[in-house]
């Protein structure tokens, strides 16, 4: 499974130069927890992350334009003319070598465009091997099995490189960066939208809001019994009263998720169960996907959970990460000391802006005293909260 190393991100919205994992200090790890002040931009980095898979999918000129980014103009840092850059790192498996992709977004004739594209393999003991490089949709790749760099033109500046040519085989490394890229799963769960009736038909995977969480339940009921077990079980420690879960038709067609608690002989359907249910419930779905993303992005997911549940949500996350069997990386964001008391300090990065309102990030395990202070079993909530980081940030 692909792993990322490191991204760069530059002119996004306050992310005036961000740069997380590889050439700056270890590789990420499995899990990421980002800490700050509102508006310290940590909304703006998981968005940065779900722009980059938005572009692959439709297009930069769509990925722009959504409702809350707002168009070209107003996604690039204040005062900046250069493009929108963005830089990963990653690794196609354990084994393999790191390949860092690249490509700039700008504006032309008032269209957003992808100006450049870039990819290269890093080869031990030799210079880097570079596979594809494009300037406004034209440029050389690099075909496996012959040696030798190929001319490409492509019509649509719109569009990513990699989203046409990792439709062909013959361009491996490409086609492993499409899929792993598509993969990518950015969660905003919204309550009401868990609690409508959608059609009945199992589905594989949770959508972004959760508002096929009826549709994941039957699926995971039919195909995979041991693991809803699992989740049942979970639940179960979790939420006291949960006894059961199961999925029910309508009579007019549509998916009812039924919960039986106890003391009570009739069942409570999704309408009237909490949002924090509701949510856990969802997160620990999302943990037990039989295909799981390679990467996931979740914002606050403390919001409308009980505060004594918090740790215990932040601990799921991190066995899940922390598991070598485990396949995806997750990043998420939080404002709460509990949640981050079931966290190692370099699973934390704390953001704040500069005095130019850039965003700075730093992980918590590289300020002085944070390591002992939690090694002497301070929890690191505590130290957030009676602002040890924000002194180690030199105020």
């Amino acid at each position: 499974m692909p792993q990322l190393l490191g991204i760069r991100i530059r002119n996004f919205k306050c992310l005036a130069d961000v740069r997380l994992g590889y050439k700056k200090g270890e590789p990420l790890p499995s899990l990421c927890c980002f800490i700050g002040p509102n508006g310290c931009g940590k909304s703006s980095l998981l968005d940065a992350f779900a722009f980059l898979s938005d572009s692959l999918k439709e297009g930069v000129g769509t990925a722009c334009d959504k409702p809350h980014r707002g168009g070209f103009a107003r996604l690039r840092t204040q005062g900046s003319h250069d493009p929108i850059l963005f830089e990963l790192h990653y690794k196609e498996n354990r084994d393999s070598s790191p390949i860092a992709y690249s490509f700039e977004v700008a504006e032309k004739d008032g269209i957003p465009i992808v100006l450049r594209e870039y990819i290269d393999i890093s080869r031990h003991g030799r210079q880097n091997s570079v596979f594809l490089t494009l300037k406004e949709g034209e440029g050389l790749v690099w075909k496996r099995g012959k040696g030798v760099e190929e001319v490409i033109r492509l019509e649509n500046k719109d569009r990513l490189g990699i989203a046409t040519l990792g439709q062909i085989l013959e361009y491996e490394h490409i086609v492993s960066l499409r899929a792993y890229i598509e993969s990518w799963y950015f969660s905003y769960f919204v309550p009401d939208a868990a609690r409508r009736l959608p059609p009945s038909g199992a589905q594989r995977h949770l959508d972004r809001t959760g508002e096929n969480l009826g549709n994941v339940v039957q699926y995971l009921e039919r195909s995979h019994a041991e693991r809803f077990s699992r989740i049942l079980e979970r639940i179960r420690r979790r939420i006291p009263g949960i006894e059961q879960i199961k999925t029910q038709k309508s009579p007019d067609g549509r998916l009812l998720l039924k919960f039986n608690e106890k003391g009570y002989t009739d069942p409570f359907y999704q309408q009237s169960m909490s949002d924090g249910t509701l949510k856990m419930f969802a997160y620990l779905l999302l943990l037990e996907d039989p295909e799981p993303p390679a990467l996931i992005g979740l914002e606050e997911p403390e919001n409308g959970l009980y505060h004594k549940l918090l740790e215990e949500l932040a601990r799921e996350f991190r066995q899940y990460a922390e598991n070598p069997k485990s396949k995806s990386q997750i990043f998420l964001t939080t404002h709460s000391p509990y949640f981050i008391d079931a966290l190692k300090p370099e699973q934390v990065w704390l953001m704040e802006k500069d005095e130019n309102g850039h965003t700075q990030v730093k992980k918590t395990s590289d300020m002085p005293a944070i390591k002992e202070l939690k090694a002497e079993g301070i929890p690191l909530g505590s130290l957030w909260y009676s602002n040890h980081f924000e002194e180690r940030f030199g105020r």
